[in-house]
């Protein structure tokens, strides 16, 4: 149905099963983020519901298990903001659930490009004879499931780069310096970022430099994957993210094949003879550093369907040189260094013409900071 076709009640009602949609973040994935809503005949709410943990009941089941008195369901409208699912995995096709109820009208934001479902969920229901419509907000939606949409196209992450820097473009001071940069509400609000991807990702001088846990402290929520990049495997292993209580959810990616051989026990994920129990992934070996798209491809297989970039400028180069990151978001704080390390150096680039154009940008203010949003 062409968008202009839509009622201001299907745009009211898809809104708010997009807002539920966004409860499951940092839960669900690589599982896509799904709100529904159920509004009977007479244009009432009767039910509601969204996809709460990975696993568990998709957000068409908990919106019918909200409903009081199933009676009502009769010429009832179903929106939801990606097509029902027609397969049966971890939990029971959705589109066979909606399909047996007495349903008029079923109003999707997206199609589901999962192949297991892509456009099979819209057919099932129609074959029954309820009415689907579907695109309504379907850029919001998109732009909500950004992680999950990537990763099923791609089949590997979606990687948000998060920089801080001065106006005058350092990320670190002439001394080696760099906390903090930015102020208190942009760190809340990086943190609030790291609950809701599967991963942050560093590189060695990161953690060798600044000894960072990567962790979520000062929001509530989920704890990401830590993903370190020690080509060499030469990391001291007293370092936070190999000795802290969340050492099991450390990923080194490596490329030094003959270290890791002769240190890891891949059958039991044990790093090192020294206790660390983490996961490590052996690459490929790129111009005398990790394969990073290799990486990205293994962290896929694991389920890692996003990744928070935190990198100094040695693997924010890497990462970009080899087109690997999708968003940025650049934080500018209102202080000037006149020397230290640069955020963007090395990019291979050598006139404008060959200049890195980013796309829907977008800025806000953050306390005192700038926050600078845009895709690649």
């Amino acid at each position: 149905m062409p968008s202009n076709s839509f009622t201001k009640d299907d745009t009211k009602w898809m809104k708010k099963a997009l807002k539920l949609a966004a409860l499951g973040r940092g839960h669900v994935s690589p599982n896509p983020l799904v709100g529904c809503v159920i509004v009977d005949a007479n244009g009432k709410r009767i039910g509601q519901g969204y996809h709460e943990r990975f696993g568990k009941a998709h957000a068409e089941v908990n919106a019918l298990s909200s409903v009081k008195d199933k009676a009502m369901l009769k010429g009832a409208t179903v929106y939801v903001t990606l097509e029902p699912c027609a397969h049966v995995g971890k939990t029971p096709s959705c589109a066979a659930a909606l399909a047996k109820l007495p349903l008029k009208r079923v109003v999707a934001a997206l199609k589901d490009p999962n192949p297991k479902v892509d456009g099979e969920g819209f057919s099932m229901l129609r074959e029954a004879g309820i009415e689907v419509d579907s695109g309504l907000l379907q850029d919001e939606a998109a732009r909500q499931n950004e992680s999950f949409l990537h990763y099923t196209k791609t089949g590997r992450p979606f990687v948000v780069m998060k920089m801080a820097q001065t106006l005058d473009g350092y990320i670190a001071a002439a001394d080696g310096s760099s906390q903090w940069i930015t102020g208190k509400a942009a760190r809340s609000l990086v943190h609030e970022w790291r609950a809701g991807y599967d991963a942050v990702m560093v590189g060695r001088n990161t953690v060798l430099n600044d000894n960072p846990r990567l962790t979520v402290r000062h929001v509530e929520g989920r704890q990401p994957r830590r993903i370190v990049v020690d080509g060499p495997l030469s990391l001291p292993r007293n370092l936070n993210v190999f000795t802290d209580q969340y050492e099991e959810r450390t990923i080194v990616i490596t490329h030094n094949e003959q270290k890791y051989r002769s240190t890891a026990d891949p059958m039991l994920n044990i790093l090192d003879p020294d206790g660390f129990r983490g996961q490590t992934l052996l690459v490929n070996k790129y111009e005398e550093h990790s394969d990073l798209e290799h990486a990205m491809l293994e962290l896929g297989k694991l389920g890692v369907a996003s990744v928070l970039a935190e990198p100094g400028s040695d693997l924010a180069r890497a990462l970009i040189r080899r087109n690997l990151v999708d968003k940025l978001e650049l934080f500018i704080a209102p202080k000037l260094l006149g020397a230290g390390t640069r955020s963007f150096v090395g990019l291979g680039i050598e006139t404008l013409q060959e200049a890195l154009q980013l796309k829907n940008i977008s800025t806000t203010k953050v306390g005192d900071d700038l926050l600078f949003s845009a895709y690649f």
